[in-house]
């Protein structure tokens, strides 16, 4: 799920990666480029310069792997929504958090994918564990939007925010950045981040584009 302002949400301040972070980081793009079976340990060890049994030293399988990297995202953005939702006001609130998936979205756009595809691919415990994390990270989002609109209904609310990461979380599908281009002034974040904010009415009169919402 980074501090406050910043675009990325990095696993690990200011170290250089271990072998473990090394093994995710690469899972997470192989993963996303062939699916969850199209990878074998092997393959997952080639790619980071380690025999394929090497890698049961640091996971006992690729399940394993696949759900320390699903829970591990989700716990970090459920760590950074609440950093972000406590501001005391709900539209700055509203508009860190918006900022801080723009930055998740951008950043690892694999995880997007993986997740999305191979969920299902999960035992059912660590399954239900990224379903509440991610339930919970929702509901920040609503609990910060009816604090800036509360004319709205929880529900209504819960369709906007899941409106709005459905726009967010659409970079995996993107045109790729011009080569040599700087990811950071990609023009591509800045058209997410005020799509996202239109959508959730934050810089106009509170509530006039949520009532247009709610009337249908």
């Amino acid at each position: 799920m980074a501090s406050a302002g910043s675009p990325s949400v990095p696993s690990s301040e200011g170290a250089a990666p271990t072998r473990r972070e090394q093994i995710l980081a690469v899972s997470a793009r192989l993963f996303a480029r062939h699916g969850f079976h199209g990878v074998s340990i092997s393959d997952l060890g080639a790619a980071v310069g380690v025999s394929g049994p090497a890698l049961y030293r640091h996971f006992p399988g690729k399940e394993a792997l696949l759900a320390e990297l699903l829970i591990d995202i989700s716990e970090r953005l459920l760590a950074g929504g609440r950093a972000r939702a406590g501001h005391a006001d709900p539209r700055t609130a509203l508009t860190e958090l918006v900022d801080f998936h723009v930055g998740f979205a951008t950043g690892e756009p694999e995880l997007i994918v993986v997740q999305e595809r191979d969920l299902a691919n999960l035992p059912d415990e660590p399954r239900r564990t990224v379903r509440r994390l991610q339930r919970t990270y929702v509901e920040l989002w609503v609990d910060t939007l009816r604090r800036v609109h509360p004319e709205i209904a929880p529900g209504e609310a819960r369709t906007v925010a899941h409106g709005v990461f459905g726009l967010l979380n659409s970079t995996p599908y993107a045109p790729p950045a011009a080569p040599g281009s700087d990811p950071d002034a990609d023009a591509r974040t800045t058209v997410l981040r005020r799509m996202a904010l239109a959508a959730l009415n934050v810089g106009g009169p509170a509530g006039r584009g949520m009532e247009r919402i709610a009337d249908g």
